[in-house]
């Protein structure tokens, strides 16, 4: 049964840092690209940032230069270190994992994160 948990939400001030994780089991994680989504009341799941199996990063637009999205491959987890963070960042944070191959996208249940002005 592939299980993924985000942590590490919370309530921070505009300009504060927060970091999420995103522990996985049920699959070979090394063999998964992995990303880091949110979606803000009333808005569709957008892409934040994402992981391929060998390292390489995208980011949206909207988070460059502000957030940075890793993988620890020997302890199963993704992370999203959040920096320099804005009201506009509030939503739910949600990590998925999809096989470099392809198919399915797995999700975690989502974690709040909230920004203070």
């Amino acid at each position: 049964q592939v299980q993924l948990v985000e942590s590490g939400g919370g309530l921070v001030q505009a300009g504060g840092s927060l970091r999420l994780s995103c522990a996985a089991s049920g699959i070979i994680f090394r063999a998964y690209a992995l990303g880091w989504y949110r979606q803000a009341p009333g808005k569709q799941r957008e892409s934040v940032a994402s992981i391929t199996a060998v390292g390489s990063t995208y980011y949206a637009d909207s988070v460059k230069g502000r957030f940075t999205i890793s993988r620890d491959d020997g302890k199963n987890t993704v992370y999203l270190q959040m920096n320099s963070l804005k009201p506009d960042d509030t939503a739910v944070y949600y990590c998925g994992a999809t096989h470099s191959f392809g198919g399915r996208t797995y999700w975690g249940q989502g974690t709040q994160v909230t920004v203070s002005s």
